[in-house]
């Protein structure tokens, strides 16, 4: 199977040994998707996919932009998958790169699940990154990088939601390792960076005030594109509005713009976070105020 390999842990043992020996797979997954320009369309030009990652292509809105649907078949990632993801727009292009459902990451018993997305929009370019929650079960390990490239006035509108443990089962996270990473360029030059790390201690700094004060749910979206200063003071609006128990900040930091979402119920901050995504991308991108369809799925 393209892009899997098959590794026994005791390829060395007795033969006798073997019943009690456990065998898994470990995956290298990877997904790249290139969209062009074709007048006032915007079509794909480029698609390479191995196990576990495929790439659909759902139909949308009246008016709205050509969306793939990334779908991660293996029901889950444990300690030693790696996912490789990159989406990209050419001048005067626009897409939507989304996730067709939550991706869960499961105890591991000491290697780390590793996901890399690169996304790049060229001048004129719109591409928006849209996943749905990453699940971290109790003892998961997840490094991920986020690195974003975008040339002259291109916009790209890129997100991440986090939910720590399946809150509606009551399960919590107590250990494991959560490095979350971003880096921003435009024009080839570094404007912004951003790292979260845990690392054990989940339980005490889920619930220290100077932490996630009893958040089981955080969310981050950002905007890099020509007018994030513009932007602010409508996001701070909208962002003051939210009715639900979900606290929300923005800021623009080197010409970004990020939004920050926390909350105990992970579905409220879903929601919230859903409805600034809409609201935001009809009003800097001027596209249907509208999630993809399998955001309800």
């Amino acid at each position: 199977m393209s892009g899997v390999i098959l590794r026994s842990e005791a390829a060395a043992a007795p033969v006798a040994a073997a019943s009690a020996t456990t065998h898994r797979c470990q995956i290298f997954g990877q997904a790249r998707i290139a969209y062009r320009g074709d007048g006032a369309a915007s079509r794909l030009a480029g698609l390479y996919q191995t196990d576990p990652l495929r790439v659909l292509f759902p139909g949308v809105a009246a008016g709205d932009i050509p969306c793939a649907a990334l779908v991660t078949t293996a029901g889950g990632l444990v300690g030693g998958d790696r996912l490789g993801i990159a989406a990209s727009v050419g001048p005067g292009a626009a897409a939507q790169v989304a996730g067709q459902a939550a991706e869960k990451v499961y105890r591991s018993t000491g290697a780390d699940v590793s996901i890399d997305v690169e996304l790049d929009a060229a001048a004129g370019g719109w591409l928006e990154w849209l996943p749905q929650e990453t699940i971290l079960f109790d003892g998961a390990r997840l490094r991920r990088m986020t690195t974003v490239a975008v040339e002259g006035d291109a916009r790209v509108l890129a997100g991440e939601i986090v939910v720590f443990g399946r809150t509606a089962m009551g399960e919590t996270v107590r250990s494991g390792l959560l490095n979350d990473r971003w880096r921003i360029r435009r024009d080839g030059r570094a404007v912004w960076a951003d790292a979260l790390h845990i690392d054990g201690a989940f339980e005490v700094i889920l619930a220290a005030p100077a932490g996630f004060d009893g958040a089981r749910a955080a969310a981050t979206a950002v905007y890099a594109g020509p007018d994030p200063k513009e932007r602010l003071d409508a996001v701070r609006e909208w962002v003051a509005a939210i009715d639900a128990p979900v606290r929300a900040g923005v800021t623009v930091v080197n010409g970004i713009l990020v939004v920050r979402f926390l909350a105990a119920d992970a579905l409220a901050l879903r929601t919230a976070f859903g409805g600034f995504w809409a609201w935001f991308r009809n009003r800097a991108g001027g596209w249907p105020a509208v999630l993809p369809r399998l955001w309800s799925v």
